[in-house]
């Protein structure tokens, strides 16, 4: 439960404060004019996402076992590379968020209402259908469809209230440490999604080893028990995983969380060229 609320405050808060900025500049600037073209295009983005999560959840139950779990092992491999993007775009982005979309804003009040429309779509489409897809594929791997979508709701809702605040000032956000310790923790979820995918992608048998366990200690971690349910909504953590399994996860979680928590390189400042020395007068 714990993994999909940080799903949906993540993400949830990024398509908030994509919309505050959006709405913010509008007013600052005098062009309130472009406020309903903004909020159609969210609407239109929140829609399409929840359609997205709606055609993933009663799609695949029309399909055969087989055919489920490897849908469901494509789509969790499809959702660990999307997610693992967004969070290294973001860490090399928050800082100039703000701005970037200001400009794209400015494009847009020149080119009509049509084109604020598809900027404020696109703006939080995307973030819409990632969630879609990486909550859809979390609950999966957790295999309770109530308490994950609870905690995808209650993230979403937080991230509204903090939007709103945000919006109005009364909350000051230090976004790049924001997003970079809520990537950290993401890139550990995306960890354990991608692993169940696998497991998913063995029990469809396009995978070898599903029958070759690393370890089992049910006996010491049963899935049913609070810590167990815990671990796994949390982390996405399994018992008993394959030896492919635990190898595709030390494979992902180690170089992706070096990468990620190294520090960023900067580019030095350009040296002021000095002016060419005259030959002294003889």
């Amino acid at each position: 439960m714990f993994g999909n609320y940080l799903i949906g405050l993540r993400e949830g808060l990024e398509a908030s404060l994509v919309v505050c900025i959006l709405i913010a500049y509008l007013v600052k600037t005098g062009n309130q004019r472009g406020l309903p073209p903004v909020w159609a295009g969210v609407a239109i983005a929140v829609a399409l996402s929840l359609a997205f999560g709606a055609l993933l959840q009663f799609g695949s139950s029309t399909l055969t076992f087989k055919a489920q779990e490897a849908l469901g092992g494509t789509l969790s491999i499809l959702s660990v590379g999307l997610v693992t993007w967004m969070v290294f775009w973001m860490r090399r982005t928050a800082r100039h968020l703000k701005s970037e979309l200001q400009g794209r804003l400015d494009t847009a009040l020149a080119l009509g209402t049509g084109a604020l429309v598809v900027t404020s779509f696109f703006a939080v489409g995307r973030e819409g259908l990632e969630t879609s897809l990486f909550i859809w594929t979390a609950v999966q791997a957790s295999g309770d469809g109530v308490r994950p979508l609870v905690g995808a709701v209650l993230g979403l809702a937080t991230s509204v209230v903090l939007g709103w605040l945000f919006y109005k000032g009364t909350l000051r956000i230090n976004l790049a440490k924001f997003f970079r310790w809520t990537g950290a923790m993401l890139v550990i979820v995306a960890a354990g999604v991608l692993a169940y995918g696998i497991h998913d992608l063995q029990e469809a048998e396009f995978l070898p080893g599903l029958r070759n366990l690393a370890f089992d200690i049910s006996g010491t971690i049963p899935p049913d028990s609070w810590y167990g349910t815990l671990l796994k909504g949390i982390f996405n953590f399994q018992p008993d995983p394959t030896v492919l399994q635990v190898i595709v996860w030390l494979l992902y979680l180690l170089p992706v969380m070096a990468l990620f928590l190294a520090p960023e390189r900067t580019r030095p400042a350009a040296q002021p060229q000095q002016p060419a020395s005259q030959p002294a007068p003889e």
